[in-house]
């Protein structure tokens, strides 16, 4: 008998995995979004085997629930939810944050197996229009077991990585993840939204290089869903922030100084960490 995984939520994520799933071992995928457009856009270009506007009608049947909500969709769905999920099935989600998730999903019955689940990919843009099954593709996949979370699931979505391309499986806890994520991601949005708040954006229309256009690229960003991730994260996002502006501010004190020989050193400093970072070896991720 077929086995089922049901997406919840067909956007860029949820649309990407959803047709990057079709053919994984004897599931049948099932979309599931509350949006019409969306529904109509996923069942005239095959984005999952079939798709459906009631989520109650099929969680309950599932062995696999992926959520790809917005954060705090997330959370009301496992609230709204927690009694129809199937007994023994596994609950998961694509949320760039872990924490609040994790703790969302407190609600569920101890015979409901719940797993965190980020992969670490993703374009500027939102919309089932812009899904595309390559999206995974050399990704990394972390993932946030709870402490009885079983290994058979765990092993499930090692294969689910597998299958949709992922580079590596990265296990961790909630709180771990969303430091790293409040670096290596959130901050760069920051950073990105700060420059085009400066009053020279549209004077610089037509003169931007490459740095400035890859420095900026994210700013184009998801307002609903980046202030849910900012907000949710906001302990973490704030450490790293505020290391920034302590950077920052190290480098406006050297150039009013003008001491040109301390400017040199920060930049060696700074430029040969990169270059570190770029050497091949061991990836903290494997």
């Amino acid at each position: 008998m077929k086995k089922t995984i049901v997406i919840v939520g067909l956007g860029l994520i949820g649309g990407s995995l959803s047709i990057a799933l079709k053919g994984f071992e004897d599931y049948e995928i099932v979309g599931v979004d509350v949006s019409q457009p969306t529904l109509r856009y996923a069942a005239e270009h095959g984005v999952a085997d079939r798709v459906t506007g009631e989520a109650g009608q099929v969680i309950s049947q599932a062995d696999v629930v992926v959520l790809a909500l917005h954060p705090s969709g997330i959370v009301r769905f496992l609230e709204e939810y927690r009694a129809q999920f199937k007994p023994g099935a596994l609950v998961t989600d694509v949320c760039g944050v872990k924490t609040a998730i994790m703790k969302g999903a407190e609600v569920l019955p101890h015979t409901v197996d719940f797993i965190g689940c980020h992969p670490m990919a993703g374009t500027e843009f939102s919309g089932i229009e812009h899904a595309f099954g390559e999206m995974f593709q050399g990704s990394h996949l972390i993932l946030t077991p709870r402490e009885n979370s079983t290994a058979e699931h765990v092993a499930l979505l090692e294969r689910v990585a597998a299958h949709i391309g992922c580079r590596d499986v990265y296990k961790t806890t909630p709180e771990a993840h969303d430091a790293l994520i409040a670096y290596t991601s959130q901050m760069m949005h920051v950073i990105a939204l700060s420059v085009c708040d400066d009053p020279m954006l549209f004077e610089c229309r037509g003169f931007e290089g490459s740095s400035f256009r890859g420095c900026t690229r994210v700013a184009a960003l998801d307002v609903g869903l980046w202030t849910q991730l900012f907000s949710m994260n906001a302990p973490a996002l704030l450490e790293v922030v505020d290391r920034l502006i302590g950077n920052l501010q190290s480098y406006r004190e050297t150039l009013v100084s003008g001491d040109t020989a301390r400017l040199a050193e920060k930049l060696d400093f700074s430029a040969s960490r990169k270059r570190q970072m770029n050497l091949e070896g061991p990836d903290l991720l494997h």
